[in-house]
C-alpha cells in the first residue's frame, strides 16, 4: 500500500514537543539508525574497493529521477525509440555485490527488513556508506547494477526482456521537478518516458489496476503551530512509477516461468469493503458512477479538491492483505493465472525488485531473476534465503505501518491542539464497542470519535482532546 509521504521541512529543536513525540515513537519501536561495528566495517571495506562486474554498460546514458535530496538511488533509466515501440534500459543497484551471504551486513539487513521512514528522518536498511555512497547510482560514478532491457511494442506491452549484471554510470541526477521541466521543454529521451508511461497507464486501466497516488505532505512549522502543506504528484512521477511496476511484473513472469522465487501478492477487496467504500464516497460528496471500477474512479479524482485526500484515505481499506508468496518449485511452472499469485492492485503477478537499497526482499528477487534469465542455477544463498523471508518482510512491514500511523497521528495532534472545541466535517469509517473511527474531510485526519452513527454516515465531529504528550486525539459527535 502506498504510504503517506511526510517530512518536516523546518525541523524543530530536539526539545520541541513534536520532535520529542516522534523520537519516542522510534524508541518504542526499537528503531536505531546505528549499525553494529562489524556491519560498518564490511561496508567500509566495500566502499574502499567496490567489486564491479566485467560487462560494461557505461555507454548507456542513464539518468536517475528521485525526490529532491535523495541519496540512496536504487534506479536509473534510459529509453530509446525502437520502430513504433520502445527499448527501456533500467539499472537497479546491485546490493548483492556488497552483501556477503551470512555476513554482518546480511544479518543486520535480515533483522531490519526495510528502511523505515518518519517525518523527521529515516532508519536505513544498509549502512549509509554503501546505501547512500558506494552502491547508490550517483551521478558520474561507476557502479554495479542489474540492468534490465525491456522491449515494448506500440501499445506499451513488453515483447522481450533481458537481465544482466553490469557496470553502469548515471549521467545526471534529476529531481521530479527537473525531469518534468525537461519533458515540458521537449527533451527527447524523457519525452519517451511520457509516451511509454501513458501507454502503461492505459494497460493498467485495462487490467483493472488501481493506485492511490498519495500526495507528498510537508509539515511546516509556523511559530508554535504546524501546518500540513501538500504537493500533488507530478505526471513524471506516475510515468516513472510505471517503469518500476513493469519491471516488477517482468520479474514475476520470470520467476513464475521457472516456478522459483518470491512474489508480492494481494487479494482483491471483498465486495462488502467496496460497498462500504462507495457509501463513504457518497457521504464525502463525490460522484462515483455505478459499474465504474474503483481503480478507474481513483485515477480520475481531482487531486486539487480538498475531499480527494479524504477519499484516498478511506480507500486504503481496499488495499489490505498484501503478503509474499514463495515459489519453491513444488507447483507447476507458469502459474500466473492463479488468483492467489496476483497482486490485485496491479492486476497481474508482481514482485518487489526495484528498491534493493531500501527493501530486503528485492535482493533475493534480483538474484533469482538474473539466474533464470540467463539459464543458470539460482545462487544457493538466494534460494536458501527465502526461508523465513516472508515473515521478515511482514514483520518489518507492520513496524513500518505503525511508525507511519503513529507519526502521522502525532503530527495531526500537533496541528490540531489549538483547535479544541471546534467542529469538523467527518465520515464514519469504522465502528467498535468503545466508539468509532472517523475520517475528517479537512484536515484529512483519522481519529477516534464518540458517536452512534454507522459507517458511511457523515457527521459533525467536535474536537474534545488533542494531547501530544499522550499522543491522544479524541472527538465526539456534535449535537
Amino acid at each position: 500500500m502506498p504510504a503517506r509521504h511526510q517530512r518536516l521541512i523546518d525541523r524543530p529543536a530536539a526539545s520541541d514537543e513534536l520532535a520529542a513525540a516522534l523520537a519516542a515513537i522510534r524508541e518504542e519501536l526499537g528503531l536505531d539508525a546505528e549499525f553494529p561495528p562489524a556491519a560498518e566495517a564490511e561496508a567500509a571495506a566495500y566502499a574502499a574497493d567496490p567489486r564491479l562486474p566485467e560487462p560494461d554498460r557505461t555507454q548507456v546514458p542513464f539518468v536517475t529521477i528521485d525526490p529532491e535530496g535523495s541519496t540512496d538511488l536504487d534506479q536509473a533509466l534510459h529509453l530509446e525509440r525502437d520502430g513504433d515501440g520502445f527499448v527501456v534500459h533500467y539499472a537497479i543497484a546491485d546490493v548483492a555485490a556488497f552483501v556477503e551471504p551470512g555476513g554482518a551486513i546480511d544479518a543486520e539487513a535480515r533483522r531490519r527488513g526495510q528502511t523505515m521512514y518518519a517525518p523527521d528522518g529515516r532508519v536505513p536498511l544498509h549502512p549509509p556508506v554503501v546505501s547512500e555512497g558506494a552502491a547508490s547510482l550517483l551521478e558520474g560514478q561507476e557502479r554495479a547494477a542489474y540492468v534490465w532491457t525491456m522491449r515494448l511494442d506500440a501499445s506499451g506491452d513488453v515483447t522481450g526482456t533481458t537481465l544482466e549484471r553490469a557496470r553502469v554510470r548515471s549521467r545526471e541526477q534529476l529531481t521530479y521537478r527537473e525531469a518534468q521541466a525537461r519533458i515540458d521543454g521537449g527533451d527527447a529521451m524523457l519525452g519517451l518516458l511520457r509516451e511509454a508511461g501513458e501507454l502503461r497507464i492505459a494497460l493498467e486501466e485495462a487490467r483493472d489496476g488501481a493506485s492511490l497516488d498519495m500526495p507528498e505532505e510537508e509539515i511546516a512549522r509556523h511559530g508554535d503551530d504546524y501546518r500540513l502543506e501538500r504537493r500533488e504528484l507530478l505526471p513524471v512521477e506516475r510515468w516513472n512509477a510505471q517503469v518500476s511496476l513493469m519491471t516488477g511484473m517482468e520479474a514475476a513472469n520470470l520467476m513464475l516461468g521457472a516456478g522459483r522465487g518470491i512474489l508480492r501478492t494481494m487479494p482483491r477487496p471483498p465486495k462488502g469493503d467496496v460497498r462500504r467504500f462507495r457509501k463513504e464516497v457518497r457521504a464525502i460528496g463525490e460522484e462515483w458512477a455505478e459499474g465504474e471500477h474503483y481503480g478507474a474512479f481513483l485515477r480520475r479524482l481531482d487531486r486539487s479538491k480538498p475531499t480527494t485526500l479524504a477519499i484516498l484515505q478511506v480507500a486504503r481499506r481496499l488495499f489490505r492483505g498484501a503478503g509474499y508468496t514463495v515459489l519453491d518449485g513444488t507447483a507447476a511452472p507458469g502459474g500466473g493465472s492463479d488468483a492467489s499469485l496476483i497482486q490485485a492492485a496491479i492486476g497481474a503477478p508482481y514482485a518487489h525488485t526495484t528498491a534493493p537499497l531500501r527493501r530486503l526482499v528485492d535482493r533475493y528477487v534480483l538474484a533469482h531473476c538474473e539466474a533464470i534469465a540467463n539459464g543458470r542455477d539460482i545462487p544457493a544463498w538466494a534460494s536458501e534465503g527465502l526461508v523465513g523471508l516472508p515473515e521478515i518482510m511482514q514483520e518489518s512491514g507492520q513496524v513500518a505501518s505503525r511508525l507511519e500511523r503513529e507519526s502521522i497521528d502525532a503530527v495531526e495532534i500537533a496541528m490540531l491542539r489549538h483547535r479544541v472545541g471546534e467542529d469538523f466535517d467527518a465520515v464514519v469509517v469504522e465502528t467498535r464497542k468503545d466508539g468509532a473511527t472517523v475520517q475528517l474531510l479537512d484536515p484529512p485526519a483519522e481519529a477516534a470519535c464518540a458517536t452512534s452513527a454507522e459507517p458511511g454516515e457523515r457527521i459533525r465531529a467536535r474536537l474534545v482532546e488533542a494531547d501530544l504528550a499522550a499522543r491522544r486525539l479524541r472527538f465526539e459527535e456534535a449535537r
